[in-house]
């Protein structure tokens, strides 16, 4: 097992919908807590978008780990943020067998 350096600041977000007023609704995100991880970037990816080129890179974060069921454990649809990056999670993991810590797949999209 690789050395885990918390040393950058991350806040987890989740999704919540909001009315818009017309039968449909809008995402917004909502802050649940902010956490230290270790950020590591994997590979990156380009597509071609409809209006624009989207690149995105994978990164795979990990973070102190927290009891199934805590809101402070992060899941599948929520996100990372640090400022103005956004980091999708896409799956979670236990790192290390003890479950000291969770691995978070997660990617960066970025329009061009």
């Amino acid at each position: 097992m690789k050395a885990v350096h918390l040393s950058r600041k991350l806040v987890l977000e989740a999704a919540t919908r909001v009315p818009d007023g017309a039968g449909g609704y809008t995402d917004t995100w909502a802050a649940l807590g902010t956490v230290w991880a270790d950020v590591r970037a994997g590979y990156g990816r380009e597509r071609e978008g409809v209006a624009a080129t989207i690149s995105y890179v994978t990164y795979r974060i990990v973070v102190r780990s927290s009891p199934v069921g805590a809101v402070s454990r992060p899941k599948p649809d929520q996100r990372f943020r640090e400022g103005m990056r956004v980091y999708q999670i896409v799956a979670v993991t236990e790192f290390d067998p003890g479950s000291l810590y969770l691995e978070c797949f997660t990617k960066e999209e970025v329009s061009a």
